[in-house]
């Protein structure tokens, strides 16, 4: 596997709570592209044990989705629809996720604007600006987005450790 500092670099350890949880956030999204590095389309399509329908491309997709919700959608209130699924097909950015290169290349792009887009909303606002949330009502702050976040790309990442290793063998923190 390629090296990690290729992709990731570790968050400040000294810095402030916006710069320590962005910092963490961004070292989160590093992962899981220095998981996904090298990989054919194949091996990013490949599921992981069936009945699941998790792949590493998958989890690029649905973590697209899951960037532009929380933060275009609901920090930024912009009315954004979903990538990568729709209302009658919810798990289509699992189920979407084929060995095909423009499918590859779409995913990966979505995701890394989204992450950007959601860099740029996160530096707009501050850490203690609310929104409710359409679906549950309750009162969220941005604070709180980023905590979520960074809670998950580790449980993705979790399953990126195991769908690599199953891949090629490669494993790494």
């Amino acid at each position: 596997m390629t090296d990690a500092s290729s992709f990731r670099h570790d968050p400040e350890t000294t810095g402030d709570e916006r710069a320590t949880l962005t910092g963490f956030l961004d070292y989160q999204r590093g992962t899981l592209e220095w998981k996904c590095a090298g990989l054919t389309p194949e091996q990013l399509a490949r599921r992981a044990t069936p009945p699941s329908t998790l792949s590493l491309l998958g989890i690029v997709r649905h973590l697209a989705d899951v960037e532009r919700s929380w933060f275009r959608r609901r920090v930024a209130g912009e009315p954004v629809p979903p990538i990568f699924f729709t209302e009658t097909e919810p798990d289509l950015d699992f189920d979407g996720a084929v060995a095909d290169p423009e499918v590859v290349a779409t995913a990966f792009s979505a995701w890394r604007r989204e992450a950007a887009r959601a860099r740029e909303i996160t530096a707009a606002v501050k850490l203690g600006d609310t929104f409710v949330h359409p679906g549950t009502g309750e009162t969220l702050s941005v604070r709180w987005v980023l905590t979520h976040m960074i809670e998950e790309y580790a449980r993705h990442n979790g399953h990126a450790d195991l769908l690599r290793e199953a891949i090629d063998g490669q494993t790494g923190e």
